[in-house]
């Protein structure tokens, strides 16, 4: 890609890593420059919180709003009833209206941190595509925009060939998505101007069908920008961990269970995690990256701070690098731990270490507490755990009891 920008947004994108695709570089380039550029992010509201694989695309629009343009984030109100089979193998469960408008709730509340809102030029508008899909009348929507769309052409795609190859079904409601999505790009353009839809490369085949119904239907042309799917260079995805996914929400994740996250970070990785997921400057991202031995520890933590800092507030970032020193460097036991709170009741007959173990969330079944345990690798109050049949009352819980899995994984346990 050999590509020099002259917009602000692209050169940053370019520069940062964010870049995978777009439809016309030049095109979308000459428009960012001429004036203020509503764009477009869709999220389909499967879940209550937004998890770290969402991050980067979160980043994008609050770069796309520090470099004077105007992001919209829309919510999938209509489009969650269908579900985006999109590299999936099998139909997502179907949610009821108020599952989806609980879930838009609670992903409001993260992208409030990362973008501005309200009503000046370059404010990011909240929409909900259910506003122009729950009342298309079936007929006219056939008669009108499904006349535009090949079947050949859409079994085409590589998300549903995948599906089709696989001989895993593919029901009519989500082969309809991809139309209802091309349809939610010319809605937004037609509504608010909006000439950018950015999404992950997997997405490419959804938004190239969204410029190009616009521009039969309208005659107006309108782009289109993916970012790469990540994977750590391990070869995980990114986002997920052994314990579930990481969650930007502080009620359904800690601070520091968040922190925790960034910190443990592959060396490999610090680097291009600190361009994509903080602000610092690009040179700078490069100098931590570089860095070798125990000093990468000390960029992890560059890096567990910025991004906590964005998500969680400056002040829990703080607090969650001050327990991690405590507990990793001086033994201690950090008031930001997970922390499991027992009644009395609790442990009236005492209660196991195993259960302990798992009700903390180190370890995922008893079973699970079981082996780690035995194979030596499960500290209490930082003592080898030996016995995982171990019974604790409330005598052992007078004191604040601190539980570890492994190296890192940490939690108190509390009486009342």
């Amino acid at each position: 890609m050999t590509y020099h920008p002259k917009s602000d947004f692209m050169r940053v994108i370019m520069e940062r890593g964010f870049l995978a695709d777009c439809t016309d570089y030049q095109g979308l380039d000459e428009a960012l420059v001429k004036g203020i550029v509503p764009a477009y992010i869709g999220y389909d509201a499967t879940a209550a919180s937004l998890h770290v694989g969402h991050l980067l695309n979160v980043m994008l629009l609050r770069w796309f709003q520090k470099t004077g343009h105007k992001p919209i984030t829309l919510m999938g109100g209509g489009t969650t009833k269908v579900g985006d089979p999109s590299f999936r193998a099998e139909e997502r469960p179907l949610l009821t209206p108020d599952q989806i408008g609980a879930n838009v709730a609670g992903m409001k509340q993260v992208f409030a941190r990362y973008l501005t809102y309200g009503e000046g030029p370059t404010d990011a508008l909240m929409l909900d595509n259910a506003e122009w899909l729950d009342g298309l009348n079936y007929l006219d929507f056939l008669r009108d925009i499904g006349r535009h769309f090949s079947v050949n052409r859409m079994l085409s795609f590589e998300s549903v060939k995948s599906r089709l190859d696989r001989e895993q079904s593919l029901s009519f409601l989500e082969f309809n998505y991809m139309i209802l999505q091309a349809y939610d790009f010319l809605e937004l353009h037609r509504r608010y101007g909006c000439l950018l839809q950015m999404g992950g490369s997997d997405q490419w085949g959804n938004i190239v069908n969204g410029v190009d119904l616009t521009r039969r239907v309208l005659e107006h042309e309108i782009y289109g920008l993916t970012t790469p799917l990540l994977t750590t260079s391990d070869g995980r995805k990114m986002g997920k961990s052994q314990s579930g996914a990481i969650w930007l929400n502080g009620d359904m994740l800690s601070p520091y269970e968040f922190w925790q996250f960034w910190r443990n970070t592959t060396d490999a990785d610090v680097g291009r995690f600190l361009k994509l997921y903080t602000e610092l400057p690009v040179e700078e991202c490069d100098r931590l990256g570089a860095l070798q031995g125990a000093e990468i520890n000390e960029a992890k933590i560059v890096l567990a701070n910025a991004v906590t800092a964005l998500a969680h507030g400056a002040e829990s970032a703080l607090a969650a690098e001050t327990t991690a020193r405590e507990v990793f460097e001086r033994g201690g036991v950090g008031d930001d731990l997970p922390t499991l709170h027992l009644q009395p009741g609790d442990v009236a007959d005492g209660i196991s270490l195993a259960q302990l173990f798992v009700r903390s969330g180190l370890a995922k079944s008893g079973k699970d507490a079981k082996r780690l345990i035995t194979e030596g690798g499960a500290r209490v109050n930082d003592e080898p755990a030996l016995d995982a049949g171990q019974m604790i009352g409330a005598g052992e819980l007078a004191e604040p009891l601190k539980l570890t899995a492994g190296k890192k994984r940490h939690a108190l346990v509390v009486l009342g």
